[in-house]
């Protein structure tokens, strides 16, 4: 019996000759009229071994949907791109509204880069915004568990099958959120599959923000696609000469919003952000945090000589502003929060 999940299982089968031989009715014959004989061939091996059966009990047991190109429920953010992933595996719900935006950066961030994230995702979570991802380390994994953290939606686009998950050591953090991969179920990472999985997450996002990239950053790969979408680009600006934030200070430079906190980001999205009380410093604690802001990871001495009060009294300020979670310490710099 005709298939269309057999047919985007057949080799040398792509998007465009899916799309060509879905407006047939599939038979082996109306398919060898219309791509040719040799896929027909390979098409009907593809039916006659069952494979699109294994395929949806294997998806099955693993608790997932798959979402055809030919489906209704196809997302139609995707189905407009050139190349459309012909079978989306699903764990979980699709983006619930177009208020999302896609976060994305090195997977070696800095501490101050992976507090900043995990906060900004938290609060863009917290005023409704959808945070898509990679479910990378570093970056990526700071954004979905900020947004998980807040109450919001959260996707992971995966770079391999569901079944080879990648990397294993967020696959705890994967079993808590919507998850979706284009690949059938076997297939291993590979370097070639990554960029294939960012033009998902510049299709599911309103904008697109990229935090620490270097110049041969992934990262510009999905900030690439977003601009060619017509999405939004913005970047989180660097200190200039940082390896890691090369690539994000170059797309600053050619045009990307920049972007020094979430409502910058909830402006360019156009949403309204959200009243809440803000916490209240004075004194020494408000001097000394003013400085960590222009000092990012910086250390005691450095905050010292900014400020003009002693080593001894800026230790005693910044261990009240880390009780009152506004700050935080790593190998003895100090950063906001």
């Amino acid at each position: 019996m005709p298939d269309p999940l057999a047919l985007a299982l057949t080799p040398q089968i792509g998007p465009r000759r899916l799309q060509q031989a879905l407006s047939t009715d599939l038979s082996t014959e109306a398919v060898a009229d219309e791509l040719g004989p040799e896929i027909a061939v390979a098409y009907a091996k593809t039916l006659k071994d069952g494979m699109a059966n294994k395929e949806r009990e294997q998806a099955a047991k693993l608790g997932l949907r798959l979402i055809g190109l030919w489906e209704d429920g196809y997302p139609e953010e995707l189905r407009h791109l050139d190349s459309p992933p012909m079978v989306l595996y699903l764990k979980g719900e699709l983006p619930p509204s177009e208020r999302n935006i896609g976060i994305v950066g090195t997977r070696k961030a800095s501490p101050w880069a992976l507090a900043w994230t995990h906060k900004v995702a938290l609060e863009l979570a917290e005023a409704g915004i959808g945070i898509i991802s990679g479910l990378a380390l570093g970056i990526d994994a700071a954004s979905h568990k900020g947004a998980l953290e807040g109450g919001g939606y959260t996707l992971g686009v995966l770079g391999s099958a569901m079944d080879r998950f990648y990397p294993s050591q967020n696959r705890s953090l994967a079993e808590r959120m919507n998850v979706l991969s284009e690949f059938p179920l076997g297939t291993p990472p590979q370097p070639g599959l990554f960029p294939r999985r960012n033009r998902i997450v510049a299709a599911f996002s309103k904008a697109v923000l990229v935090v620490e990239a270097g110049e041969k950053s992934g990262s510009l790969i999905t900030a690439k696609f977003a601009a060619e979408l017509g999405r939004d680009v913005l970047a989180v600006p660097g200190r200039p000469g940082d390896t890691f934030s090369l690539g994000s200070n170059r797309l600053i430079q050619d045009g990307a919003g920049l972007v020094l906190n979430t409502e910058d980001i909830l402006n360019a999205l156009g949403v309204l952000a959200p009243k809440k009380q803000a916490l209240q410093l004075e004194g020494s604690e408000a001097q000394v945090y003013r400085a960590l802001l222009e000092l990012p990871e910086a250390l005691p001495d450095d905050l010292a000589q900014s400020t003009g009060l002693s080593t001894g009294e800026i230790l005693s300020v910044l261990m009240m502003l880390e009780l009152k979670g506004m700050v935080q310490s790593s190998a003895g710099r100090y950063s906001p929060v």
